[in-house]
């Protein structure tokens, strides 16, 4: 089952009323807790062109690899009078060549310029008071069309104030203002255009990556007005099994985008060790300005899982419809980082373009029963059908399939090792040459938290 992670809500619920507290203010300070990740990444694509014809071309000057070192640190108090404080600082930084040749580094691990960046990419003030949680300046969000998309080496950063109340019965209710955001260094795979604005990016050329951006500027470039996003959710789970939940995106002269998921989980009834899960996904977005026209057609997906053991599986389908009279005939717009559908690929984003139709099958195990190691192994395969109706590519069918192994090192606690690797072909068919671009991509990934 695709998740939806309410990293905000976790985490400040978490901090103010842990075990942890202080009576006066060095208290605060002397009972805190330090904590970080250091991450080493590594990344190597392998392009594949083909004329109209299905001969292969070339083009090794686009093949791009990149190596970083970096992480984060923070501080957070302990609550006083319910009140906490928190700051974590974010850095990557370059360990393979000097070149300045874009097509041959991996930008997506640096800033726009190809280049290391140090930010502070926390910095709040958080608060319990009775069942209501309050949060306050720079943070992570991971919310269905607005998150941190932590794919690369810094995740989307944000500042906000965001309120949690849970009052209600089996009901947890959410409202935020989000002010700016910082995109992080995998902003810098995009460059505008419709397949950054419906793969959880602007409509621009420069990302600022460590800047942290006027949300109405970050969607559509700095001429954009400014512009805030106002955000209200209800989740409920008052019936076993069953969570539900509705989101509202206000985006001020922009767009209004409607979110709701459906997960009703239950036993297998031929395998009671098993656990099924099926999932529904709606999204419509209107658009709020008078010539931007920026509505959508409605997205549907459904998703069946199943849990036994250390077996998981899925099975995916998502369907984008056609607005003729909208700017970008319909898609889906995601400028703010969110993306939640069950059909995405690892780096293919097609299934909220307009007039797309996608499936997705996956499946994993853990071995640790077999070897003695915990590891995970997956694979799974997408598939994409974009048709005519969108300005990103031509006619087209997409597809993606791909592989991820997760080892957690009982040795080294808290020390992860991750190889990844994504396939795509037919990404993207050229309107004008017929010219179809296709890659191959491994990651290796070492994750240290303290």
């Amino acid at each position: 089952m695709k998740k939806v992670v309410l990293s905000f809500v976790v985490a400040s619920t978490v901090a103010t009323i842990g075990s942890f507290a202080a009576s006066d203010l060095a208290g605060a300070f002397k009972e805190g807790k330090a904590s970080g990740q250091v991450r080493a990444f590594y990344i190597n694509r392998d392009y594949a062109f083909a004329d109209s014809k299905g001969a292969a071309t070339s083009n090794s000057n686009l093949d791009r690899d990149g190596l970083a070192l970096g992480g984060k640190i923070g501080f957070e108090t302990a609550p006083l009078y319910g009140v906490s404080a928190g700051a974590v600082f974010y850095t990557t930084n370059k360990l393979d060549d000097e070149s300045k040749t874009a097509t041959k580094n991996d930008k997506t691990l640096f800033d726009g310029n190809d280049d290391s960046y140090t930010m502070l990419g926390q910095a709040y003030i958080q608060g319990k008071f009775g069942a209501t949680t309050v949060k306050v300046g720079r943070q992570q969000l991971d919310t269905p069309l607005a998150g941190s998309d932590d794919a690369r080496m810094i995740p989307n950063l944000f500042e906000a104030a965001v309120v949690i109340n849970g009052d209600l019965p089996n009901t947890t209710l959410i409202g935020a203002h989000v002010t700016r955001m910082a995109y992080g260094t995998f902003a810098n795979a995009y460059g505008g255009g419709e397949l950054a604005l419906t793969s959880g990016y602007g409509n621009r050329t420069d990302y600022k990556s460590g800047t942290f951006l006027n949300m109405g500027k970050a969607a559509l470039g700095d001429s954009a007005k400014d512009s805030g996003v106002t955000a209200v959710a209800a989740i409920y789970k008052g019936v076993p099994g069953l969570t539900l939940q509705v989101w509202d995106y206000y985006a001020h002269e922009i767009l209004n985008a409607l979110y709701a998921q459906a997960d009703y989980s239950w036993k297998c009834t031929l395998n009671p060790a098993a656990t099924m899960t099926a999932s529904a996904q709606y999204i419509k977005e209107s658009d709020m300005h008078d010539t931007l026209n920026l509505s959508s057609a409605p997205y549907y997906a459904l998703q069946l899982a199943l849990k036994a053991g250390n077996f998981n599986a899925a099975a995916a389908y998502s369907s984008t419809g056609t607005d003729n009279g909208s700017t970008f005939k319909g898609s889906v717009l995601t400028p703010w980082g969110g993306m939640p559908a069950f059909t995405q690929g690892m780096v293919t984003r097609h299934q909220f373009m307009a007039d797309t139709t996608a499936y997705k099958l996956s499946a994993g195990y853990n071995l640790k029963d077999m070897i003695g190691a915990d590891v995970t192994a997956s694979a799974y395969y997408s598939s994409f059908n974009v048709d005519s109706d969108n300005t990103y590519t031509k006619a087209v069918t997409a597809s993606e399939p791909g592989f991820d192994i997760i080892y957690n090192n009982a040795g080294i606690k808290n020390l992860q090792l991750r190889l990844r690797g994504n396939f795509p072909n037919d990404f993207r068919k050229n309107p004008t040459t017929n010219e179809t671009t296709s890659w191959s991509e491994y990651r290796v990934i070492a994750n240290y938290n303290f």
